[in-house]
């Protein structure tokens, strides 16, 4: 019974042998099942960062050309109403030239004490010339209608209505006072006196 009892355990000792192998087998396989997962989570997780990072330096690159946008808008708008300004504030000044000489002549008209009126009219007649230039190059054009036209509610108001034998109702008459257009807008109709 001695023998059967160590062979028993001679068996037994024998089979322990056995799964302690199988067991560091296991240990070992694991171990490198579990070296391999780690791998690959640090694998992936080095480029989801690397992703993050890229899509990061877009974010930033995107948020940097929207403000320069927004900076590059504004100096437009204020360059915009700085450039109106001007031209509203200065937009008279050529005219303001011309009419400061025609200023300048009916003065130097009114201090003469020479008497001559020859000289006077032809004065005035200098003046009302540079005048009709400066009117021209403004682009101010007269409304001078004639008798015998018809009235034009755009360009001519009626002072009064006469009786007149043999005109059509609405027919000017006579001019009381000539218009005037700046840049094909009436400044001032013709005043006129039509037909009944």
């Amino acid at each position: 019974m001695h023998d059967m009892t160590l062979i028993f355990i001679g068996d037994f000792m024998e089979e322990i042998n056995k799964n302690n192998l199988d067991a560091s087998n296991v240990a070992s396989s694991n171990s490198e099942f579990d070296s391999n997962i780690t791998d690959s989570l640090e694998s992936v997780e080095l480029e989801e960062k690397k992703q993050i990072t890229e899509l990061e330096e877009k974010v930033s690159a995107m948020k940097d050309l929207y403000l320069r946008s927004q900076a590059e808008v504004q100096n437009v708008q204020r360059r915009s109403a700085e450039e109106v300004k001007k031209a509203r504030d200065y937009a008279i000044t050529s005219f303001a030239k011309d009419i400061v000489v025609v200023k300048d002549y009916l003065e130097m008209a009114l201090k003469d004490q020479s008497g001559n009126f020859e000289a006077i009219k032809t004065g005035v007649d200098l003046t009302l010339k540079q005048l009709v230039q400066i009117f021209e190059r403004q682009m101010i054009k007269e409304i001078s209608p004639s008798a015998d036209d018809k009235l034009d509610p755009h360009l001519h108001q009626a002072m009064n209505a006469v009786d007149v034998e043999g005109k059509e109702p609405n027919t000017i008459v006579e001019v009381m006072q000539k218009g005037y257009i700046l840049n094909e807008r009436v400044i001032r109709p013709a005043m006129v006196i039509v037909v009944k």
